[in-house]
């Protein structure tokens, strides 16, 4: 894969390191208004997948709506809310955190994670990131009467309709398949059909497409957290969708029609904020400051910074 050069670390007036990637912006026409790297080539978009995921969910029955909804689609940070709301999912389901298969994980807040550490207590599943999308896993199988206790197996009806889903929205065939981080089969496609689903979910009259845009535009400290950048995107622009992922992965659907996703090369995440900024100011749209940069350190103060590419800018 032939990635480009789409973000610089400056230290002082030092470059010190970058970041190469791939960048693919839409217009509302569904074609490239920007495209660097290559956005064509297959990639996993890993969490970015979720909302698409929770739409299988309820193509095939699944009650949700709401921070509830919204919680199904997260990557959340394990603060006390997120992790009440998965006990909520579940017992709306008559099952326990036992039925949980995710991987037993820390909270990815730093806040939530203090306190977690400061109370003694260790990993859990119930505090992995992918919890809320799980629990809503399991509530779709006890509604569809589909066995609970291999609902991560790749032949299982529900992940058989999560694929099917995806190739639906991104308009195009799954081109690997893996196993993420939380344990769930992991489909990958390419960052522009990732950027085609989500333009399609977030400016949808689908009943349940409308359902997935609205929860995760009305709810995003549900998809991610408190302080994380991918709430403070969502807040930024009213009706945009957005769902960051592993990996260096960010993609985001706006209400008008436009939509981004990007990867960087490396899987770091320090970048991936500030090329998803710079993509959106290419198509015009107003994206927050407080993101368009990442500060670097030197004894605690700000001495350098993140910034996007001359590509990007």
């Amino acid at each position: 894969m032939a990635f480009e050069l789409v973000a610089e670390v400056w230290r002082g007036d030092f470059l010190e390191s970058v970041h190469h990637g791939s960048v693919v912006a839409l217009d509302r026409s569904g074609e490239a208004a920007l495209s660097v790297g290559r956005p064509d080539d297959v990639t996993y978009p890993r969490s970015s997948n979720k909302p698409i995921q929770a739409l299988a969910m309820l193509r095939h029955g699944l009650d949700l709506d709401g921070e509830l909804l919204a919680l199904a689609c997260a990557s959340h940070s394990g603060e006390d809310f997120h992790v009440e709301g998965v006990h909520r999912i579940l017992a709306g389901a008559g099952l326990t955190e036992a039925d949980l298969q995710c991987t037993p994980d820390l909270p990815i807040g730093e806040a939530a994670l203090r306190e977690h550490l400061r109370a003694g207590r260790g990993k859990e599943p119930k505090y992995m990131n992918c919890s809320g999308k799980h629990a809503a896993m399991l509530a779709t199988c006890v509604h569809n009467d589909w066995p609970t206790e291999t609902y991560l197996d790749p032949s299982h009806p529900l992940q058989v309709a999560i694929r099917e889903t995806l190739e639906d929205l991104a308009g195009e065939r799954i081109g690997a398949e893996g196993v993420d981080g939380c344990g769930a089969p992991l489909f990958g496609i390419s960052l522009v059909g990732l950027a085609r689903a989500f333009a399609r979910i977030t400016t949808s009259t689908d009943p349940l497409e409308r359902r997935i845009a609205t929860a995760m535009s009305t709810h995003p400290e549900w998809v991610g957290g408190t302080d994380r950048d991918v709430t403070r995107l969502m807040r930024a622009i009213p009706g945009a969708v957005a769902k960051d992922g592993a990996e260096g992965v960010y993609a985001i659907g706006l209400p008008t029609g436009e939509a981004v996703a990007c990867k960087i090369a490396d899987g770091s995440s320090r970048a991936r904020a500030v090329v998803m900024v710079a993509a959106l100011r290419k198509l015009g749209v107003a994206a927050p400051e407080d993101l368009a940069t990442v500060p670097v350190l030197g004894h605690g103060r700000t001495v350098g910074a993140v910034k996007p590419s001359p590509a990007l800018v």
